[in-house]
């Protein structure tokens, strides 16, 4: 190369400047994509805790196939009139026990996967912190 043949100390100079302003770059890209991969695991992870709470919920709180409203039909029989009248009358089921007993475990399964993958996530940022802090002390 034509420029490190030269006995130029400005072009030395400037080649020294060039060599530690690339090396500087390159550090920041690393930087750059450490904290971009810790990120999308992160996100990977988050994900995952969500979709699973998601897949358990919707598994505990789907109850077997019942009709949606119960149809009583009451025979009333007129004094006046010897016939019978059918009346259909509808009403609304209200939710059951066992049904809210199910909601509410399910909320609070929620709330502790949720609390548990937060905690994992915790534990996850501070060793690989420290394991980086030591490869940087060690290199």
């Amino acid at each position: 190369m034509e420029l490190l043949d030269s006995d130029d100390p400005v072009k030395g100079q400037l080649l020294r400047k060039s060599a530690h302003h690339r090396e500087q770059l390159e550090e920041d890209v690393k930087l750059i994509s450490e904290r971009t991969e810790k990120i999308i695991t992160n996100a990977l992870i988050i994900g995952g805790a969500l979709a699973a709470t998601y897949f358990i919920v919707s598994r505990f709180s789907k109850s077997k196939s019942k009709p949606k409203s119960k149809v009583k039909k009451v025979r009333l029989i007129q004094q006046d009139d010897s016939t019978d009248q059918v009346v259909v009358a509808e009403e609304p089921e209200a939710p059951g026990v066992f049904s809210q007993i199910g909601s509410a475990l399910a909320s609070q399964a929620t709330v502790l996967l949720l609390t548990l993958a937060k905690e994992k996530l915790a534990e996850f940022m501070k060793s690989d912190t420290l394991k980086k802090a030591n490869d940087n002390d060690n290199s």
